[in-house]
C-alpha cells in the first residue's frame, strides 16, 4: 500500500521537475493558469498526497486506505495553497534595473590595453558588481594597470576616462 502511495508522491515531483526545468520551453501547462489549478498547485498536491499518505500508512500500520487518503488530503491542501503562494511570490518579484550607458559615468576601472594618445584603450570596470572591458578614450596616454575614473560613456561599448591616483 505504502508503495502505491510513494509512486504518487513521486508523480508529484516529477510534475513540479517538468514544469520548473521545461516548462517555459514547451508550455508545460496553461501558462495563464493560476491558483488552484496551476501546476505548482496541483504537482505539490499530488506530492504531499503520495508521501503523507505513504507515511500515514506506515506509520499506523492501516490496513484499508480510509487513514493514509485522509492523512495525504491533509497535507495536501496547505502544500498546494504553499505552491500557489510561492510561484506567485516567484513571478512577481522585483529584480534590480539593467544597467545602462549612463550608469558607467563614475565608476572606476583599471587599464588593461594601454591609452594611446590618438586611439583607443581598453579598461575594465566594474558594473553592478560585474567586470566589464570597454573600449577607453583619454585625453593623454594611460599606462597598463593604471586606475582611471569614467566621466563620459560615449556608448554602450565606449567611455572617456581620467587617471586617478588612487
Amino acid at each position: 500500500m505504502e508503495t502505491t502511495f510513494l509512486v504518487i508522491g513521486s508523480v508529484g515531483v516529477v510534475i513540479l521537475a517538468l514544469s520548473v526545468l521545461i516548462g517555459d520551453l514547451f508550455h508545460f501547462g496553461h501558462p495563464d493558469a493560476a491558483g488552484p489549478f496551476s501546476v505548482p498547485a496541483v504537482a505539490g498536491f499530488i506530492g504531499a498526497f503520495g508521501f503523507a499518505g505513504a507515511a500515514v500508512g506506515a506509520i499506523t500500520g492501516a490496513d484499508g486506505l480510509l487513514l493514509p487518503v485522509a492523512g495525504g488530503v491533509v497535507a495536501a491542501v496547505p502544500t498546494a495553497w504553499l505552491a500557489t503562494r510561492l510561484a506567485r511570490l516567484a513571478l512577481n518579484m522585483r529584480t534590480d534595473a539593467t544597467p545602462t550607458q549612463r550608469d558607467m559615468i563614475g565608476t572606476t576601472g583599471v587599464v588593461v590595453t594601454p591609452i594611446t594618445g590618438s586611439g583607443f584603450g581598453e579598461v575594465r570596470i566594474s558594473l553592478a558588481g560585474q567586470p566589464l572591458k570597454v573600449s577607453a578614450r583619454a585625453d593623454r596616454p594611460i599606462a597598463l594597470g593604471a586606475r582611471v575614473f569614467v566621466v563620459e560613456a560615449t556608448s554602450p561599448t565606449s567611455v572617456i576616462v581620467e587617471e586617478t591616483p588612487l
